[in-house]
């Protein structure tokens, strides 16, 4: 599997990276929890220190929740109750105190991937009068062709796969940037008129403070 290591202390991280790779799996380091939110997507589990470099791994798994349930394994010195409960309650999947022992880490790598099955995406995803067939990357909406931005397209996606329920501004820069806290939210409203505008259809409500909801108008 690939791991994605967020470690700064780059001693602990090169043994890390050096054991998971001995054990057959590819890693990618970090020191950074704005480099966890942007890299985590290709990744299948992250080995999360709680002392990173810009932010507390804790705000960076709490961040981390709010856009995927990928597979967290907290590994970090802070041994005390208090952190431990914290990160469970968080999100994390398991809680290791370093020093870690290779054959526990390993074995833990396995048990949380394996409870973890992502969900099937659909190739077609209709919500009210639209139609979306996802390989081809073509939205019809009452039988004519709409034309759409690849920007545009993802936003639109990631709402009618969730049609009727609140979806955080969060999760669509992820799904569709690949950043939940990148610069290019600030185009997102621009992305998001065009897409009212050639899809007036359907009615895309704004939800203050948390993202959007997409809605059938007819």
């Amino acid at each position: 599997m690939h791991v994605l290591v967020a470690e700064d202390d780059g001693s602990v991280a090169a043994a890390l990276v050096s054991a998971l790779t001995r054990a057959g799996h590819t890693c990618t380091r970090v020191a950074r929890g704005s480099d966890v939110l942007l890299r985590h997507r290709d990744a299948h589990v992250v080995l999360l220190d709680l002392g990173l470099e810009d932010m507390d791994g804790l705000d960076a798994l709490r961040q981390l929740r709010e856009v995927t349930p990928i597979p967290v394994i907290v590994v970090t010195a802070r041994g005390d109750e208090r952190s431990t409960v914290r990160a469970l309650s968080l999100g994390a999947d398991d809680y290791l105190v370093k020093p870690v022992r290779l054959h526990e880490l390993l074995a833990r790598l396995i048990a949380v991937t394996r409870r973890y099955s992502p969900p099937d995406e659909p190739t077609r995803v209709q919500a009210g009068p639209v139609d979306i067939d996802v390989d081809a990357h073509r939205v019809q909406v009452g039988g004519r062709e709409v034309a759409l931005t690849p920007n545009e397209f993802g936003i639109l996606l990631a709402l009618a796969r969730r049609a009727g329920q609140a979806v955080s501004r969060r999760l669509i820069l992820d799904e569709v940037w690949g950043d939940a806290y990148a610069a290019s939210s600030r185009s997102f409203d621009v992305h998001l008129g065009q897409v009212r505008q050639k899809v007036p259809e359907v009615t895309i409500t704004t939800i203050r403070g948390f993202g959007y909801r997409l809605e059938d108008a007819g």
